[in-house]
């Protein structure tokens, strides 16, 4: 019996220690999510590229209008054309066959420039058309001549004879300039281009009749004239009428002032005289291109420099 109760004892003692040495292990600590990581950073976008830079763009040709007397003038402007087309203007010539419709087509803005007139004309013309033309630069001197189609010496000229002249102011007194130079009248004392002396001025037409026409008829006149007429021509209207400064029975004295005076010249509009492109054209027609000219043609026109 005691041996019993001490078992039971014994067997107690041990399920109370089991009890307390089997306490449930503490939960386990639950593992903290992982941080999320760092949200990756966005590469900066791409810069793009500067465009390549153009080159620049070539300049524009340019159109130049040129109104001009088919000869020499636009004789010389063809010269030059292609000269001035390397530079990048597109010479444009406009052929007149009179001294009037150049001059009101440059001063309407038709042309850029014209090619055919002295400074004496174009002065002349400002003056009784109020337009306000200016030269450019002066290119060449044509020599005024005396012709005829029947007479090879002025002193085979007939007493009472018919004298053609211009009709215009300034050629009128230069050709009556030179009618003096070679004896044929008598003109007030002290006349020259600055009094601008006209056929109403005459002091003496020593029994020759002198008579005024356009100038560019000059020449036709004196095609269909009665034998033993003579006229003063200007030099380009008597190149296309076929006459030669070897045909002229006199010329203007060039070893005066008269190459200056009368020295064609670019009219522009006032203002315009300094634009590239007509301060190219003046320096084309300068450089060689007179001498161009004569040695196609033989004319003998003078270059101004």
């Amino acid at each position: 019996m005691k041996r019993n109760l001490a078992l039971i004892l014994v067997a107690a003692l041990l399920a109370l220690s089991l009890s307390a040495c089997g306490s449930s292990a503490p939960a386990a600590t639950a593992t903290p999510a992982p941080t999320e990581a760092p949200a990756a950073t966005e590469a900066p976008a791409a810069t793009e590229a500067p465009a390549a830079t153009e080159a620049p763009a070539a300049a524009e040709p340019v159109t130049l209008k040129v109104g001009a007397s088919s000869t020499p003038h636009g004789e010389l402007l063809e010269i030059v054309k292609p000269k001035l087309a390397e530079q990048g203007i597109n010479l444009d010539i406009v052929i007149y066959d009179d001294y009037v419709l150049p001059n009101t087509a440059l001063q309407d803005g038709t042309l850029d420039a014209n090619y055919f007139q002295h400074a004496p004309y174009m002065n002349s013309f400002n003056a009784s058309n109020g337009t306000d033309l200016v030269s450019a630069g002066l290119v060449h001197y044509e020599p005024m001549g005396i012709y005829s189609k029947t007479l090879d010496k002025l002193e085979n000229l007939a007493e009472g004879a018919t004298i053609l002249v211009p009709d215009d102011e300034s050629n009128q007194t230069r050709a009556l300039l030179l009618l003096q130079q070679e004896g044929l009248i008598v003109l007030p004392e002290g006349a020259s281009v600055d009094t601008a002396p006209s056929v109403l001025d005459i002091v003496d037409a020593k029994g020759y009749n002198i008579q005024a026409a356009q100038a560019d008829a000059v020449p036709s006149l004196l095609v269909n004239s009665a034998e033993g007429t003579i006229a003063v021509i200007n030099y380009n209207y008597a190149l296309n009428a076929g006459f030669k400064t070897t045909d002229a029975l006199a010329i203007e004295d060039a070893s005066g002032n008269a190459a200056q005076t009368y020295a064609n010249l670019v009219a522009v509009r006032r203002g315009d005289e300094t634009r590239p492109e007509i301060v190219a054209l003046v320096a084309a027609l300068q450089d060689g291109a007179v001498d161009t000219f004569n040695a196609n043609t033989g004319a003998g026109i003078v270059s101004i420099k």
